[in-house]
């Protein structure tokens, strides 16, 4: 028996798979995206599933201005490469959720990311830009999506680690490991910094 499995590798092989197969994602660069994993705070199977955390502001800005006060996002590099977007997934509340519940966590958190990739997340118009006005209808078009990828020759064993809960695939594949990488925080700049 392995002695770990890294969730992160094998989650990154996943969305590059869905990245690449479905029509809806394929402006992701996976190789922008970082895959991180968190402790989830409660052992409660409700509660945050996943994150996607954008690291630019709207239309791919560095920074900001409100309130008279600039604002910049922290800079996030992995592997020599500046990052657009960090997927963190919380475990090990993910990993316990069902089979689907998973893959439509995985979707919906990869359709957050902007269609034209500027590091900002996909507006909506009005006042719920990140779900549109319903985000049950949201979580069913992403139910679509999955069943669309299902459908496609996907290589079973791509998603093989999502058919287990936590503990079931600590023991078949090892101890569970992934990177770990705090939240980029926004915080306040000069106008002379933000030149």
């Amino acid at each position: 028996m392995p002695a770990e499995f890294d969730f992160c590798k094998s989650m990154a092989c996943l969305c590059r798979d869905i990245c690449e197969r479905h029509g809806e994602f394929r402006h992701i660069d996976m190789g922008q995206v970082l895959i991180s994993v968190a402790q989830a705070r409660s052992p409660s199977k409700f509660g945050r599933q996943a994150k996607l955390t954008p690291l630019r502001f709207a239309n791919g800005r560095r920074v900001e201005k409100r309130d008279g006060q600039v604002w910049a996002v922290q800079r996030l590099w992995h592997a020599g490469r500046e990052m657009r977007y960090l997927l963190t997934f919380y475990l090990p509340r993910f990993q316990d959720q069902s089979y689907t519940e998973k893959l439509v966590t995985i979707f919906h958190e990869l359709y957050h990311i902007d269609p034209d990739f500027t590091g900002d997340v996909r507006r909506f118009p009005g006042a719920c830009y990140l779900h549109s006005e319903s985000q049950l209808e949201y979580d069913r078009r992403m139910a679509r999506y999955v069943r669309q990828y299902l459908k496609m020759a996907v290589d079973p064993s791509k998603r093989a680690f999502l058919k287990l809960g936590f503990r079931g695939l600590e023991r078949k594949q090892g101890q569970v490991v992934g990177l770990r990488v705090p939240i980029p925080r926004v915080f306040p700049v000069s106008d002379t910094d933000a030149a």
